[in-house]
Parts: C-alpha cells; sequence; structure tokens
C-alpha cells in the first residue's frame, strides 16, 4: 500500500510539472518576452502546489526545462518549443487562467482543459480577414511614409495579395524564410505595376470622371511600404525587453530569427527591384509625409488594428489599439516633424519622437490594463508597431546587397542600419517603462498578492512534499 501511494505521488508530480511546462510552451510559442513567461510559470506553479524554494525554472527559446529539488531529491523534466507564433489571446487567457487557477482551486483535469482550449482554440479571423487587415496596417504605413491615399490602396492591394499568398505557402508546409520573400517579392512586383497606373499612358483608358479617384502623386511610395506586412515587429520589441532584463540568450536567439525574417524580406524586395529595373528608388523617395494629423490618426488606427488581427488579439480591444496608434503615432510625429520639414512640431526628430510616443501609451496602459483585463503586451504592442522602421531596415540591407564600393553606399546603408536599429531600440524602452521604471511600484502589490494566496494553498495543504513522493 504504502509503495502505491509513492507511485501515485510520483505520477501526481509528473503530472505537475507536465502542466507547468505547457504553460510555459503557450507562451513561447505564443510571442511572450521572457519574463512574463517567467512570471505565469511561477504563478502556475503556486497553483500546482510546488514550492518557489525547491522549483528551477530554465527558459530558452526552443526549450523550457524545470527542475524541483532539495538536498536529497532532484526530479527534472523539459519540453521543446518549435511552433513560434504570435497569439495576444493566448498570452492574455494563460495569463487570466493562472490566477483564476489559484482563486477557484481548479482541480488538475480542469486545467488541463482550459490550457487545451487555449492551445487548440480557433483563430479569432480568417485568413482572407487577416490579408485584407494586414494590407489596410500597410498602407497606414505607405500614409506615415507621405503616400496620398489611392497610393494607400495600391500599397494595400499589394499587400493584401502577397501576405495571402505567404499564409497560403506557410500552409503548404514551405521553408518560412522562403516564404517571406516569396510574398516581400511579389508585393513588390504588384505595387511597381501599380504606378503605371497613374502614367498618361494608362489613363488614357480610364474614364474621366474616375481618374481622380485612380491617380496618385505618390505611385512610387507603395513599393516601401507593400511588404511590411512581414517586418517582426514582436520579435524585435521581445528582443530588446529580453536584453534589458537579462534574458541575454534568448534574446539573442530572437535577434538572429529576427534578422534571419528581415534579410529573406529584403532579399525579395531587391529581386524585385533588379527585375522591374527600378533604379534604387529606396535611396532616393522622400519618407517626410505632409499631412494632417487626422489622417496621421486615421493612418495609425489602421494599422494598429490592422496588425493586431496577425497578432490574433480579442475583438474587444480592438478600439482602445485604434486609440493607442493614435497616441503612440500623432504624439511621435509631433515632436518628430516640424519647420524643417515644412510641418507642424517640435522638430526634435525621429528618436525622442519614437521614445515619448511609444512611452507615452506605455504609461497610459498601465492604468488600462486594470480595466480592460488583459496583460500589458496585448494592447500596447499593437499600438506602437506602426512606428517600426521597416523601411529603414529593409534600406540598410539592400543598401549591403548592391553596394559597389563606393563610399557613399556604405554611409548610406550604415546611416538606414544605426537610425533603424536606434528606433526599435526607442520603441522597446518605451513599451518595457512599466517594468523598467515602475516596477518597484507595480512588482510589490503583485508579489502581496501572491504570497497571500500562497499561504492560503499551504493551509489547504496543496503543496508538493518531496519527502512524500520518494520516502
Amino acid at each position: 500500500m504504502e509503495e502505491d501511494n509513492h507511485e501515485n505521488a510520483k505520477m501526481l508530480l509528473n503530472r505537475k510539472l507536465d502542466l507547468l511546462l505547457r504553460t510555459g510552451q503557450i507562451l513561447m510559442e505564443s510571442s511572450a518576452d521572457t519574463s512574463r513567461i517567467k512570471r505565469n510559470m511561477e504563478r502556475t506553479a503556486v497553483y500546482l502546489g510546488l514550492p518557489k524554494e525547491n522549483l528551477h525554472i530554465f527558459i530558452n527559446y526552443y526549450m523550457l526545462q524545470v527542475n524541483l529539488s532539495d538536498s536529497e531529491h532532484s526530479f527534472t523534466k523539459m519540453q521543446r518549443c518549435d511552433r513560434h507564433g504570435i497569439n495576444m489571446l493566448a498570452i492574455q487567457e494563460v495569463s487570466k487562467l493562472s490566477w483564476r487557477a489559484i482563486k477557484e482551486d481548479y482541480d488538475l483535469d480542469r486545467f488541463s482543459e482550459e490550457l487545451d482550449k487555449i492551445e487548440h482554440g480557433p483563430h479569432y479571423y480568417s485568413d482572407w480577414f487577416i490579408a485584407i487587415c494586414a494590407g489596410f496596417a500597410c498602407g497606414g504605413f505607405c500614409i506615415q511614409f507621405g503616400c496620398d491615399w489611392p497610393a494607400f490602396f495600391y500599397a494595400s492591394l499589394a499587400a493584401i495579395l502577397g501576405n495571402r499568398l505567404r499564409m497560403y505557402l506557410n500552409k503548404l508546409g514551405s521553408n518560412m524564410y522562403f516564404n517571406l520573400a516569396v510574398a516581400a517579392f511579389v508585393s513588390t512586383i504588384i505595387a511597381w505595376a501599380t504606378a503605371f497606373i497613374s502614367t498618361p499612358a494608362v489613363e488614357a483608358y480610364i474614364p474621366e470622371c474616375l481618374r481622380p479617384v485612380f491617380h496618385s502623386d505618390t505611385p512610387w511610395h507603395p513599393l516601401m511600404a507593400c511588404a511590411l506586412f512581414i517586418v517582426p515587429g514582436v520579435p524585435l520589441i521581445n528582443f530588446v525587453s529580453d536584453m534589458l532584463d537579462n534574458h541575454i540568450e534568448t534574446g539573442l536567439v530572437r535577434a538572429t530569427n529576427t534578422l534571419l525574417m528581415i534579410m529573406a524580406m529584403s532579399f525579395g524586395i531587391a529581386l524585385a527591384i533588379k527585375v522591374c529595373g527600378i533604379d534604387n528608388f529606396v535611396k532616393n523617395l522622400s519618407m517626410t509625409p505632409h499631412h494632417t494629423f487626422g489622417e496621421y490618426a486615421l493612418a495609425a488606427a489602421i494599422s494598429a488594428m490592422g496588425f493586431a488581427t496577425i497578432y490574433n488579439t480579442p475583438r474587444r480591444l480592438m478600439a482602445w489599439i485604434a486609440v493607442g496608434g493614435i497616441i503612440a503615432v500623432c504624439s511621435r510625429n509631433f515632436i518628430n516633424l516640424g519647420p524643417s520639414t515644412g510641418n507642424i512640431g517640435l522638430d526634435l526628430g525621429p528618436i525622442v519622437g519614437t521614445l515619448c510616443g511609444s512611452a507615452l501609451i506605455s504609461i497610459i496602459n498601465i492604468k488600462v490594463v486594470h480595466m480592460l483585463h488583459t496583460p500589458h503586451h496585448c494592447i500596447t504592442i499593437p499600438a506602437v508597431i506602426p512606428m517600426v522602421p521597416g523601411v529603414l531596415m529593409y534600406r540598410a540591407l539592400y543598401g549591403i546587397i548592391d553596394m559597389q564600393g563606393i563610399v557613399g553606399e556604405v554611409t548610406f546603408a550604415t546611416h538606414c542600419a544605426i537610425n533603424g536599429s536606434l528606433l526599435i531600440i526607442m520603441i522597446a524602452i518605451g513599451v518595457a517603462i512599466p517594468n523598467i521604471f515602475a516596477r518597484k511600484w507595480i512588482a510589490p502589490n503583485r508579489q502581496r498578492k501572491l504570497n497571500r494566496l500562497i499561504e492560503e494553498r499551504k493551509a489547504r495543504g496543496k503543496f508538493v512534499c518531496l519527502h512524500d513522493v520518494t520516502e
């Protein structure tokens, strides 16, 4: 009888460690940052009755490991993480589940069922809906680069078709980086073709009453924005966030993966430029916008909501994400632009503007998360994505690819790379403001709440004793 009890205790511990690893796996494969994964796993361990003083958690981009040990006993399990994507709904639901399971004292079967629902739940949006929204998000980017509204629709059309092709190739199971390169190539080709609509030769075939609708004064701008649905904004932000939180190894893996994605996108765009014979448009085309702030706001809202659909963000959050995008982008533009570019603003440059814009919405969202009952990243990251300098990143890589050994080309590529990198860092720092500066106020309250729940569960005998498993 005693041996049976020990065997049952081992099986129970084994199952608890499995559930803890599954929780971390869902978060890692949904693109949660490492600090969030660690917090949620520690909170789940409280629910499972795994004492913190005996629990050791190792988090890597491709592998999770947990160990429960004392001076005499040690139990270790590992879990592989392979299917990396972006799923804000899963991040939100795992966070809620970890608190709810403690408060309502879930049994293990119910907790496992809830994890199954989160892991295998359907996507909020259909493939075509995501492609269309992502396309309009790229159109919003194009407005921020200075295009007019006909060009907005041309950029959107090219992005919709390219993104839908990428999604189709992903379902076929072909290489992810190959799919990105093909999607970027096709989107750029389509954007290049739409530029000819605004030429006199083509407009001659368009009814005169429709020419103002189809004519664009910025016909080449869609080439800068049509492939930006590929820009890995979330991995970029998570990379910087992990580095700031001293999760160096995971951060470097995220950075490498991000660089490969940008290189694939740049290769597809560069190939399209060569095929179409475009004369190095990436150097000569101006990115300085001259719109009203109402147009900036509309474009920002479209871009923020468009990217939120890609990230499977719950519909109930969309209205605030649109507002957050407006706050972030308009404040960035007001601080960045000014008289030197023929705009209204403080003229402090893009680096200061980007930091202030992302920090402002991040600070506001410290309070909003309690009203919407969702993690901070779920509403902050989609709002700041419209500020990601995708064009600068692929201009830098294209400059390197097309380099002929001329000093000016080296300067151009280096300038784009440095400025793009600085803007990414500024966005990530702004998003991380609550963790960097507000942690001394946020963390103690959260820890006090968790400690109270731990004591309650210990009083009910819910914590694992390693001696019961082995003795």
